[in-house]
């Protein structure tokens, strides 16, 4: 294991071993899951294993979280800056990247040279599209960083959920915005993930071109350009799926349409959960306070945030988002998840229960002051 170490002047020589320098290979691991279900089935010839990553996924990862205790452990703040310069993190991110691109056009194969039913299309497209969905994070984690080739990175990975406008319409619109009610990717208490998603995916592509508009006349250039990082990775999108259209045929178009509509699910998903109920509050000016750790939900769960490169750390990242993952620390006072993202997403798909152990917790947090809460007219009523 290698050691980081600092000279304090207060504390004298300061050491530090990541003892998940590792297990980080898991977060690049993970989008290889629909390989599984592709294998199984080409070994017994059962069609219904195909299902069982997703079932891993959304059961298996949840319960990893529940058996393993919760890691709330952090680097010390004198060798981050060494933690954060060591490449082997950075080169992890960027080993994700193609990874993406093979299970989708592995994925199209797979179902144009298969005889699928209904229900193997169907379980075929859903695991690529949560790996495609989980894409975004790869292009989240990038894009929130200064180096170029990092940024450059994050919008061809984008390409394969054809999720283009996500890093502006995130970094610059949402890490804005977030906790308010003007936030479309922020929940407001009493909101279905349901209704939540008919504000959030259309709110989130009319402000991310809105921006890289408005960032495009501030330098002298037009909106329809090859500057348009925006069109540069949706155009990497039209040549990656005409491509596969183009060497497969149109056998292949449910399974596409499939993806990438979960794809989007996966981030609705996630944007759901992260700042359910939660709201900055107004200075004497008008203005929102800055943002800070208690302005979203936080999960130290093990096992899912080893695959996800410590996502649920999420309170951290809003407060300072180009801290990279390794980085990312517990805060001991923010709101906390009761599990982590997988198992949290099933519980959203279910509103009654998700208002049931969500609800009390965000009034808990504001000891039931709902003007402290960020809510929708009908919550209000």
């Amino acid at each position: 294991m290698k050691t980081y170490t600092a000279n304090d002047p207060l504390f004298g020589e300061v050491s530090y071993v990541d003892n998940k320098r590792h297990l980080w290979l898991l977060s690049v691991l993970f989008p290889l899951i629909p390989l599984v279900g592709m294998g199984l089935m080409s070994w017994t010839g059962m069609e219904w294993t195909l299902w069982v990553p997703l079932i891993f996924v959304y059961t298996g990862i949840p319960l990893l979280d529940y058996l393993f205790p919760n890691d709330s452990s952090n680097p010390p703040e004198q060798v981050v800056p060494q933690l954060e310069a060591d490449p082997y993190y950075r080169i992890l991110n960027h080993l994700t990247v193609p990874l993406h691109f093979i299970i989708l056009v592995t994925g199209a194969w797979f179902v144009a040279t298969q005889d699928l039913s209904g229900s193997g299309l169907l379980a075929a497209g859903l695991i690529v599209g949560a790996i495609s969905g989980y894409g975004i994070n790869t292009g989240h984690e990038l894009g929130h960083k200064k180096e170029r080739a990092d940024r450059i990175a994050a919008r061809i990975v984008l390409a394969v959920p054809c999720y283009g406008h996500f890093s502006m319409e995130h970094n610059v619109g949402h890490h804005a915005e977030v906790a308010t009610p003007e936030d479309s990717a922020s929940a407001r208490f009493g909101e279905s993930i349901y209704r939540f998603a008919l504000r959030e995916i259309p709110g989130g592509i009319r402000r991310g071109w809105r921006l890289e508009a408005e960032r495009l006349q501030r330098k002298g250039l037009k909106k329809w350009s090859r500057h348009n990082e925006i069109l540069q990775s949706y155009a990497l999108s039209v040549v990656l799926y005409g491509a596969l259209l183009f060497i497969f045929g149109s056998v292949i178009l449910p399974f596409l349409l499939i993806q990438v509509a979960f794809a989007w699910w996966q981030l609705t998903s996630a944007n759901y959960i992260e700042h359910y109920g939660l709201l900055r509050q107004k200075g004497k000016g008008g203005r929102y306070e800055r943002c800070q750790p208690h302005h979203s939900w936080n999960a130290n769960h093990t096992a899912s945030n080893l695959v996800t490169f410590h996502l649920e750390r999420h309170s951290d990242h809003h407060a300072f988002a180009a801290r990279r993952y390794q980085s990312l620390r517990h805060f001991e006072d923010v709101p906390q998840l009761p599990s982590g993202y997988f198992g949290m997403f099933l519980l959203a798909y279910v509103p009654y229960f998700w208002r049931k152990v969500m609800d009390p917790r965000v009034l808990d947090l504001v000891d039931g002051d709902m003007s402290r809460v960020n809510t929708g007219p009908a919550a209000r009523a």
